[in-house]
Parts: structure tokens; sequence; C-alpha cells
């Protein structure tokens, strides 16, 4: 027989387990619901008169999807442009693309997409000054002195943008409490497992979690694929220059932005991220570093996130009660996971395809306890190929120096 206290331990773990993955089951069925009721197709915006707007691009290399995805924002400026120069009743694009040096890889790239729209406003531009640790903002910084107009829209090298897109941004920063205007991404070309493993994390669970988020308050962030603001909002909370210096330079304008009373638009069309193929050593250093950030811009909310891993809780509740009432119920929990990371995924724009992929959401859920631990074990992160630590404030230290 087993002895009293240890069935009481037993009966308490097994209670202790139950609350916790019912609870994160709770969590996760109201993510899926408000990410289910938001409108993607919002009414088309009508152009207005003060619609002009530049794009930054800091680009840093070219792969196989470069010309592509510029080619997304030359087309979008194509519509607006007669001869580089605007016109009654059109909108003008000026694209600025910034590289540190004309030896980049991007720059004949750039050249060659830019002879296909003779009549778009663009150019590439060496951006060599260090204006801060980041540099992309640095970039960004020297781009913005030779900008025109007046709403300006930042976004990577290996972002895709769907017809429509730049000018529904460029509308949105024409209402005068709207401070930032931005998207949600996806990525769209997942080679391997290990990218379709960071796909679950990104198509399926984070634009989820951010609509949960919105459920709760405004947003006080940005998502920085692509993002709008105007030069009166970039004006008011000091320029790139306040963030120069920061890891998640998208975050801190979003939520300097927000602190300053400015609204944050989110849009109703999807743009992409196509990346050249990466092992999972890559992949896991891509989600290292995107979880460590979180947890330096939003300490609070990432550590109580793990509380919305349905698939671990509800394993532990399996391994805790030993009955087979409990287990049929986890292995329906888990496939409940499997059927509903598929579905967001589709809904953000996935094909069909992605279904053979489902398993891969539960052992998503399973590898995050450890980079979740991982986030709070170390400050150094990895990125455009070189090593920083990231101060509690979310400054950045080159390691190297």
């Amino acid at each position: 027989m087993t002895p009293p206290d240890r069935q009481e331990d037993g009966v308490s773990l097994a209670v202790v387990t139950a609350t916790f993955a019912l609870t994160s089951l709770g969590i996760h069925l109201w993510q899926v619901v408000v990410a289910l009721r938001f409108q993607w197709h919002q009414p088309r915006l009508r152009p207005v008169a003060s619609q002009n707007v530049t794009v930054l691009k800091p680009l840093k290399g070219a792969d196989a999807h470069t010309a592509e995805c510029l080619r997304s924002w030359m087309r979008e400026a194509h519509t607006g442009a007669t001869e580089g120069v605007p016109a009654p009743g059109r909108w003008h694009v000026q694209l600025l693309f910034g590289v540190h040096s004309q030896e980049d890889s991007a720059v004949p790239v750039v050249d060659r997409v830019i002879a296909e729209f003779p009549n778009v406003d663009a150019r590439w531009v060496v951006c060599s000054e260090e204006l801060g640790v980041n540099r992309k903002v640095s970039t960004l910084i020297q781009l913005a002195r030779l900008a025109r107009h007046p709403f300006l829209v930042i976004s990577d090298s290996d972002v895709w943008i769907p017809a429509g897109h730049l000018m529904e941004v460029a509308t949105r920063l024409a209402d005068p409490h709207v401070g930032m205007a931005n998207s949600f991404y996806r990525l769209a070309n997942p080679a391997n497992p290990g990218m379709q493993w960071e796909a679950v994390a990104t198509n399926a669970d984070f634009w989820s979690q951010v609509l949960q988020s919105r459920s709760l308050r405004s947003q006080n962030f940005a998502l920085g694929a692509s993002m709008g603001i105007s030069r009166a909002w970039l004006d008011r909370i000091g320029g790139f220059e306040s963030v120069a210096d920061y890891l998640a330079d998208d975050y801190q304008l979003g939520h300097r932005v927000a602190n300053a009373g400015g609204r944050i638009d989110l849009c109703g069309s999807v743009v992409e991220c196509r990346d050249a193929a990466c092992s999972w050593a890559v992949a896991w250093a891509h989600q290292l570093r995107w979880a460590r950030t979180i947890r330096v811009c939003q300490p609070l909310p990432f550590a109580a996130s793990l509380i919305a891993n349905v698939t671990v809780f509800a394993i532990a509740w399996a391994f805790a009660a030993q009955s087979p009432e409990v287990i049929g119920l986890v292995v329906a929990i888990v496939h409940l996971r499997m059927f509903t990371a598929t579905c967001l995924r589709r809904r953000l724009g996935d094909p069909a395809s992605v279904w053979k992929w489902c398993w891969l959401a539960p052992v998503k859920d399973l590898v995050m306890v450890p980079l979740w631990a991982a986030a709070f074990l170390g400050n150094t992160v990895t990125w455009r190929g070189l090593q920083f630590s990231v101060r509690p404030d979310g400054r950045l230290v080159r390691r190297d120096r």
C-alpha cells in the first residue's frame, strides 16, 4: 500500500499540475479566439493629399530573395510615380536603400532592381558613419537626412509587401493621432524542419499573442518588419538618435510613441519575411536572440509567458496524475494544440501543406522551456554577425570592444 503522506503528495502534485494545465489551456483558447476574430480585410482606405512617403531600407548583404523583396516595394512606389515627380491626384514614394559600404553585395542587386523601374524615385546611399551601437539605427539616422516626405516607412531587406500595403500605412499616418502604423508578418518560405519550427513560433503564436495583449490594453510597441511613423512623431520622441544604442529598435520606437500619447495602428495586410534556408542551430540562435530581446523589453510578461505553455503543463499533469482518464484528456489537449496552431498558420496565409508540420507545435512548446530558461541565463546576443551584451535597460554593448 502507498503511505498516506505519499498519497497526499501525489494528490497535491496532480492538483497543482491540473490547475496549471487548465489555466494554460484557457489562455491558449483565449489567444485563438481573439486571433480568429481579427478582421484582416478592412475597408480600403482612400489616399489623402498629404500621403507622400519615404521608405528607409537598411541593407546588409543579399540572398536569393533580396531582389523579389525589393521589387515589391518598387512596384508600390511605381503606382504613385510619374517620371519621379508627384502628379495631381497621385501620391509619391521615395525609396532610400542604405548600405555600410559600396562593396556590399546588396548594391548590384539594388542597381538591377532600380533599372527595372526607371520612373521610381529610388537610390542607394552609403551610410558609413557609426552613430550608435545599433548599426541599423545608425543607417536610419543617415537615410532620414535625405528623406523629403512627411511620412517615413522603415523595413528590413528581407521583407516582401502585398499590393496596397504601403498606401494603407501612409494613409493611416495621415491621422495626427496615429503615432505609428505597423503590420503582422509571417515567415513565408520555411524550407526545412528548423525553419518550420520557427514558423510555428511566428506564424501561429506570435501574432495571436500580440492580439491577446491588445485585447487587454492599447499596443505600446511596434512590429519591425514594416512600420511607419510621421516626422512629427519621430521628432517628438527624439528622432532615431534616441534608440541608436538599443536592442529592438522597433520596440523602443513604439514604446516611446505610446508613452508620448500616440496611437499605434495595426494594418489589415500581412507582410512576408523571405529568408535563405537555415539550420536548426541558426533557428535556435534566432529564437534565443528574440527571447532575450523580449525578456529585456518586457521582463515580467516574459517571465509569466511560461504559464501559457499548454503542452508542457498538460504533459506534467499526465505524469503527476498517472490515470488513464487524465492521460486521455492530455492526448486530446495536445491534438487540440496541433490543430489550433495549424489553423492560425493558415489564417495568416500559410499554404494547406503546413498541416503535415502540425506535430511541430508541441515540439515547439517543449523546446521553449530551455529557451525560456536560456533567456535568463545570459545577456549575449548575436546580430548581423556581431556579438553584443545587453544591459538591463536594453542598451547594447559590443563585446569585441
